[in-house]
């Protein structure tokens, strides 16, 4: 698939809503966990995400598109959420998210990136150069994958309750 950025918007602006029909009504232990850096609740995705709208995704595409003396992303912490101190609530944590991601699609389809653009590359701290495309790219797979983390995790709740049929149960399998 050749890439685009309104098609990539597409997903990254549904995430949120996603997320939302996904818990609405529903009750809190479906979300709710225990802070894990191995098992991360649907809690804690959340916040994840909300901190890659802040610090992330948006950053490095603007260093990337400023081209200035550094074009060095700086390091993103994955576990941020966890050091948090002000816990908000599910439903507002879900509201932050879809604000932040909202605005930042906004600015990023305001951009009316070029070709030549999305070419452009910055330093990530791990991987060396990279490009715009890549960049926003990594952003929807990372919605995606984050989407499949939640809902293995959901599965998980279940797993010894299933009896046989886990040898069914693909999202079971680790």
């Amino acid at each position: 698939m050749k890439f685009e950025v309104e098609q990539a918007t597409e997903i990254l602006l549904r995430t949120p809503k996603t997320l939302s029909t996904m818990f609405e009504g529903l009750s809190p232990a479906w979300s709710a966990g225990y802070e894990d850096l191995n098992n991360w609740s649907v809690y804690d995705v959340i916040g994840h995400l909300i901190h890659g709208e802040e610090t992330d995704w948006m950053p490095r595409a603007e260093i990337i598109l400023a081209q200035g003396e550094s074009l060095e992303f700086d390091e993103f912490d994955r576990t941020a959420m966890f050091g948090e101190t002000d816990k908000a609530t599910f439903a507002e944590q879900l509201d932050k998210f879809a604000t932040l991601r909202r605005a930042n699609v906004e600015k990023l389809l305001s951009w009316r990136l070029t070709e030549g653009q999305l070419a452009l590359k910055g330093i990530h701290p791990e991987f060396g150069e990279v490009t715009l495309e890549q960049l926003i790219s990594t952003w929807v797979v990372h919605d995606l994958g984050h989407i499949r983390q939640i809902v293995t995790w959901m599965a998980s709740k279940y797993e010894t309750n299933v009896g046989p049929w886990k040898a069914y149960l693909s999202i079971l399998k680790k």
